[in-house]
């Protein structure tokens, strides 16, 4: 006669297949429903394991999406680091370290993930909505202002920064590629300042 575990079933306590599972049904979930759709109480039943198990992995969802695009960059501390002192100065400050992340060792991995991400469309818009929610909408969350203003505020930021990771990093335009980070960061500050803070 088969009995049920602590009169529970459907729910597997963690094995070394467990993480590689749960990646897997984060990944599904992304794809069909992008990063703001996913949650991890329905990863953790597409998985079969609690919840509590998902996290035992992956402290929040963000490290578990930034897992399954296999960015290695933590990107909280990043983020709370730049919003620190507020946003004067702060469209330098994200673009200073935006190219310091990808100039360093790094770059193929991160050039590898967004060049994954563009392959893939369900991967695009959950990479798009993560760094609109996630990214740059926690950093205008700094800045009080009205909904419809910091969406679009949040757009502009992120074409700027999305169209100089491409052209520099994966379509290496000579007119981005060879510009020094100093002096890039210099000619992109203020036009980010501007979408930050100032008349749009």
């Amino acid at each position: 006669m088969s009995t049920k575990r602590n009169g529970k079933s459907g729910r597997r306590p963690g094995n070394q297949d467990t993480r590689g599972e749960i990646l897997t049904a984060a990944r599904h979930a992304f794809a069909a429903k992008g990063f703001a759709g996913a949650s991890i109480r329905g990863i953790a039943a597409d998985a079969g394991v609690d919840a509590a198990l998902v996290h035992h992995y992956f402290d929040t969802k963000e490290q578990l999406f930034l897992t399954t695009v296999e960015l290695p960059v933590p990107i909280g501390d990043v983020v709370e680091s730049l919003t620190a002192h507020g946003v004067e100065g702060l469209g330098e400050r994200i673009i200073t370290t935006v190219l310091s992340i990808w100039d360093s060792e790094l770059q193929p991995s991160l050039v590898a993930a967004v060049r994954t991400s563009l392959a893939d469309p369900t991967k695009s818009r959950s990479l798009s909505e993560f760094l609109s929610l996630e990214v740059i909408g926690t950093i205008l969350g700094s800045v009080d202002l009205p909904a419809e203003e910091a969406s679009l505020r949040t757009g502009l930021v992120a074409s700027q920064l999305a169209g100089v990771i491409i052209g520099r990093y994966v379509l290496r335009l000579p007119a981005l590629a060879e510009q020094s980070s100093d002096s890039l960061a210099a000619a992109i500050a203020p036009t980010l300042q501007r979408y930050l803070s100032g008349e749009i």
